[in-house]
């Protein structure tokens, strides 16, 4: 495919800028933005470590993608706007697995946590992104485009704008937008969701740029104005270390590996925070306690199923 482009690096100089206007606009009490300097640190150097790190896996992804394509079911013609069409489905169907594996299994979280690590929400978090999502090879639950007959550098490019468009949900400067956008896109409001340790939220809207597969698979929920997203992981780090923001998560596989090796697929591919007895949280039991709560809500935030239900209603 000739004149193939990467929709990340042309971004680039835009993230940047956008970046440090978010800063003199909220320090000008323009805009609500909360940035402190050594975790925006942090989130940069975690996306340069990022870009590092794909240039070395870049070779061996491209590489099986072509092989892939050899076998293609279809040759899909990259100059058809139904071949965009049809690959911007997919490329996004395929994100919303791709996302929700990270969060629902350990060894695929070790790769993805880092991107939740941040307990600020502005634009600077989406650049915190992960070292080790090669080895993890999460890569491969994107050949079936390739074998299905999507050229490769096209499957690149959609999965590049895919990214570009995720940017930008990263903030709370922006709010809400008009109700049928909300209901089909991606938004800050609903990304603000994702990146919250409230129970409430935990686990929620997995989309890249289409809401829908959330509200289609069961992972919707809605940004309640009652209930202020706190940001960060259950346990958050309390630290600006590199190297452990980077690998705290597979030190922690390692140990447990170490300590109890027979429960090595519990330990690998249970969901974070399994553990054999049970002594350990997970997401699901977080939930559970929560709403077990006698009075509805819990210290970190739940709210009363009845007020949950009235603010789905309202559409918040």
């Amino acid at each position: 495919m000739k004149g193939a482009f990467d929709p990340v690096t042309l971004a680039t100089p835009i993230f940047i800028v956008t970046i440090i206007l978010e800063v003199l606009l909220a320090r000008a009490g323009k805009i609500r933005a909360r940035y402190e300097a050594r975790d925006t640190a942090v989130s940069l150097a975690m996306g340069l470590g990022s870009t590092v790190a794909g240039v070395l896996i870049g070779g061996l992804t491209l590489a099986a993608a072509l092989w892939v394509h050899q076998y293609r079911l279809f040759t899909i013609p990259p100059s058809a706007i139904w071949a965009w069409a049809a690959l911007f489905l997919l490329e996004d169907l395929t994100y919303y697995w791709f996302h929700r594996l990270s969060h629902e299994r350990r060894f695929w979280w070790a790769s993805h946590v880092n991107h939740h690590t941040s307990q600020h929400y502005n634009l600077s978090t989406a650049l915190r992104q992960t070292w080790t999502g090669g080895v993890a090879g999460t890569w491969l639950l994107w050949l079936p485009l390739s074998f299905l007959g999507f050229p490769p550098a096209m499957v690149a490019i959609q999965k590049g704008i895919s990214l570009v468009y995720q940017y930008w949900v990263h903030t709370e400067a922006v709010r809400r937008l008009p109700p049928w956008f909300e209901a089909v896109m991606n938004t800050p409001s609903h990304h603000r969701v994702h990146h919250a340790r409230n129970p409430i939220y935990l686990d929620r809207n997995y989309a890249g740029i289409l809401i829908v597969w959330d509200r289609l698979f069961g992972t919707f929920q809605p940004e309640l104005d009652d209930e202020p997203c706190r940001y960060g992981v259950v346990k958050n780090l309390a630290t600006f270390n590199l190297l452990r923001v980077a690998f705290h998560e597979w030190a922690g596989i390692a140990g447990d590996l170490a300590r109890e090796p027979r429960h090595w697929v519990g330990w690998l591919f249970g969901p974070p925070g399994w553990s054999p007895d049970g002594s350990r949280e997970t997401s699901a039991i977080i939930k559970a306690r929560a709403l077990a709560a006698p009075d509805g809500a819990t210290a970190i935030g739940w709210r009363s199923g009845a007020s949950r239900a009235a603010a789905a209603a309202r559409g918040r």
